[in-house]
């Protein structure tokens, strides 16, 4: 089925629907992967934005149980060179067709994959819309110019869960704090986890450290938290721009003025300007499982898994040491503070999905809990 795919500023692809008629629109973007799509589909991150794998053939291995980061896919629309209708792999339970369309998310295949991203590269990540359905393609470039602009949108509330649960190994569970209290189940470190649209690994990952994690929406208040009684504070990743989550940067400050906190990409976006500093937008972003970053102290370099529109200024930042740095961009990765128990990364230590060369982060998150707290 013929499909249109239009730029804000009027550049026009026509390819082919491979999920039936439709619409969809957000801000156009293109992820460096070559496999992880599944993930990519699931990542709460991606709220708001339409997706371009560079790599050309995607959907070979199908859709599983298993490689899913959230309980739904959160993509506005995923767009490929070539679709595979007839994947081939042991675990797959669906193709990526049908997998989109039971989501409801358009899919477009059929239009050059490589003129797009190097359009979005030398222009930058533009708003964008999917038709089947139009008589004039060039109208679908005005529509696109009407959609919000992603600078100045926050986003996480539409990704955060309704309420508090504990991650129960596979899924999350709901757990009920009517009364304001919650009763840690083990002896700790007792990690209260901000879910701004974090990916499942995290939580996965925070386990097998052995630390005691309780999540909480968006909306929760440092004064909500501190009745909880915690030991740390771990904010996660999610979607939008980061300025535009006042309140939350508000309860991030005085929550990481009193407790050891950690950042994964927003939460590391927030956590600088929760200490003062600044966050723009760039210029197409960082979407992939293949970008290499510089750990300062040792000058070791990690293939890292990226997903982020933003970034933190680290000249507008105080009592900040620079950790980590991005090789491509010379943007920064990661920073610790140097008075108090905080550090953050940018990019995606969890790996799902990619490279596992950054995992070491969530043990030195334990290890400063040790440090900090005796246990």
């Amino acid at each position: 089925m013929k499909a249109f795919l239009a730029l804000e500023d009027g550049t026009l692809f026509e390819g082919r629907s491979f999920t039936g008629p439709g619409r969809a629109e957000g801000e156009a973007i293109f992820n460096t992967g070559m496999t992880g799509y599944q993930e990519v589909l699931t990542d709460p991150s991606y709220v708001g934005q339409m997706v371009c794998m560079t790599y050309p053939h995607i959907g070979n291995y199908g859709v599983n149980l298993e490689d899913v980061e959230s309980d739904r896919i959160h993509v506005e629309g995923f767009i490929v060179k070539e679709c595979c209708k007839v994947p081939s792999n042991w675990r797959a339970k669906e193709t990526l067709p049908d997998y989109l369309k039971r989501h409801g998310v358009m899919g477009l295949e059929g239009i050059d994959t490589r003129a797009l991203t190097r359009h979005l590269r030398l222009h930058g990540a533009q708003r964008a819309v999917i038709s089947t359905e139009t008589d004039d393609p060039k109208k679908l470039a005005e529509q696109a110019k009407n959609i919000p602009s992603m600078e100045g949108l926050g986003l996480a509330d539409k990704v955060s869960p309704k309420g508090p649960y504990v991650w129960d190994g596979s899924k999350p569970k709901p757990v009920d704090l009517s009364n304001g209290t919650y009763a840690w189940p083990g002896p700790g470190p007792r990690v209260v986890v901000f879910d701004f649209g974090i990916k499942w690994n995290i939580l996965r990952l925070l386990q097998a450290e052995g630390l005691d994690t309780l999540v909480v929406p968006t909306w929760f208040t440092a004064e909500q938290v501190r009745r909880l009684s915690p030991e740390a504070i771990f904010l996660s990743n999610g979607p939008g721009d980061p300025a535009a989550l006042t309140d939350v940067v508000h309860n991030v400050s005085l929550l990481s003025d009193q407790y050891p906190t950690a950042g994964i990409c927003l939460g590391h976006q927030l956590l600088g300007l929760a200490l003062g500093g600044q966050t723009y937008k760039l210029k197409f972003g960082h979407h992939g499982l293949n970008h290499p970053v510089k750990e300062i102290a040792t000058g070791h370099i990690e293939v890292s898994s990226q997903n982020h529109g933003f970034c933190v200024d680290i000249n507008t930042l105080k009592d900040v040491a620079l950790t980590h740095v991005n090789l491509n961009d010379n943007t920064l990765e990661g920073f610790a503070h140097v008075k108090k128990p905080i550090i953050a990364i940018q990019y995606h230590p969890e790996a799902g999905p990619g490279p596992h060369d950054s995992r070491y982060f969530f043990k030195r998150f334990r290890d400063m809990l040790r440090k900090e707290l005796g246990k």
